[in-house]
């Protein structure tokens, strides 16, 4: 079942990428960014260096969650320094993918959708991971908010980039975010998870709720901004999206995730989230990456967005099973749920890249080479066309 009719893969073809960007630590790494580049073969697709970069992150995330499955054990303090070190490969090698399609000729849409589909999936793996490193399961219903948190924010970035058109980055954003998260990791190999438990002095708090804290106050800037943006700055007709829909239209979507997320969580009768907090969130986070997935591609096409999502059937599974009392086992049935939103979401990405890719007549994980033309090479193409050309005129002669 194809995922883009012709009319939006026409209007993919005169899509053109928009960004504003105030960042403070962007221009600091241009430097390093644009000595890696240049460090890159012109052989090597852009593509290839965004999912090398996604699956050393997703790994070193894994890892953490391995070894603290609930996000309660200490971690070794090894498995943090890798996860820091795989947050700042994907982080170098998303920041030169874009450099690398114009260095080579190859800039498409696909890139762009590719970029962002890579961020969507990474976000979640980078939430589990600083919540394991913290302990911050601990805490269960914190980290219920926090990882819910961060892709909600990731899906609300490319919501105003539906409605306006452009993407924007602030003075704190990605790239400081990454670096807060490297440096908590890395606070970890130097002081041990435990330390994350110690109480300040004179205060009967411990470091987690300052760290929790901090990173609330720095959501709650960022969804203001959010807010600030979505109503008052759409590009199409009227204050619409730029598909010409309701600028508020992209929040049913994000509903049909957070609210059974939500209502799972608080009614399931064996304390489901308890139970498997990182299964549950990754099961959630996966979800929210398909629908934000969509909503990249609603807007690089300027189409309307859809309510309905097949990942969505997951959580309605969930919900169905303990409205019955629960007939089936929640614990199973969340990890089945899980494989099944991971799947649908590979596939769903799968075969949006593919069908871009057959419109485009491109390749995603490679680049045709382009040989410069020689007197050898030249005579040697005209000789061929010269006989391709008798071959025909032999073949019409004889027909006739």
């Amino acid at each position: 079942m194809r995922q883009l009719n012709d009319s939006q893969l026409r209007r993919l073809e005169e899509h053109k990428y928009s960004c504003m960007s105030v960042s403070l630590m962007d221009p600091l790494m241009q430097k390093w960014w644009c000595w890696l580049v240049e460090q890159c073969p012109l052989t090597l697709a852009p593509n290839l260096i965004t999912i090398t970069g996604l699956a050393i992150n997703i790994f070193t995330s894994l890892i953490l969650v391995y070894y603290s499955p609930d996000a309660k054990q200490e971690v070794p303090r090894w498995a943090c320094f890798l996860c820091a070190f795989g947050l700042f490969v994907y982080q170098s090698l998303d920041a030169i993918d874009g450099k690398q399609a114009r260095r080579t000729g190859t800039s498409s849409p696909l890139g762009e959708l590719f970029d962002h589909g890579c961020d969507s999936l990474s976000t979640v793996f980078v939430s589990l991971g600083v919540s394991c490193s913290v302990r911050l399961g601990a805490l269960p219903y914190w980290m219920f908010f926090q990882c819910m948190m961060a892709v909600t924010l990731f899906y609300c970035a490319h919501w105003q980039t539906y409605v306006s058109g452009t993407l924007r980055f602030g003075y704190i954003d990605v790239t400081e975010a990454q670096f807060g998260v490297m440096a908590i990791h890395l606070v970890s190999v130097i002081l041990g998870p435990e330390f994350w438990a110690m109480k300040l002095p004179y205060f009967d708090v411990s470091i987690q709720n300052v760290i929790v804290y901090s990173i609330l106050v720095y959501q709650i800037l960022l969804g203001y901004s959010y807010l600030h943006t979505i109503p008052f700055n759409g590009a199409g007709k009227n204050g619409s999206t730029v598909a010409g829909t309701s600028v508020l239209s992209p929040v049913v979507p994000l509903s049909l995730i957070l609210v059974p997320a939500v209502l799972i969580a608080w009614k399931s009768p064996t304390s489901l989230f308890l139970q498997e907090p990182t299964i549950y969130l990754l099961t959630f986070g996966c979800v929210a990456a398909r629908v934000t997935n969509r909503l990249v591609v609603a807007h690089m096409t300027k189409s309307e967005m859809a309510y309905s999502d097949a990942s969505l059937l997951g959580p309605a599974a969930l919900f169905l099973n303990q409205y019955f009392n629960c007939p089936i086992s929640e614990k199973y049935l969340l990890y089945c749920v899980c494989a099944y939103v991971i799947y649908d979401l590979v596939k769903y990405c799968r075969q949006v890249c593919l069908e871009i890719c057959e419109h485009l007549n491109i390749m995603m994980f490679t680049i045709v080479p382009k040989y410069p033309q020689t007197k050898a090479t030249s005579s040697m193409e005209k000789n061929g066309s010269s006989s391709k050309y008798m071959t025909r005129s032999k073949s019409k002669v004889k027909n006739n």
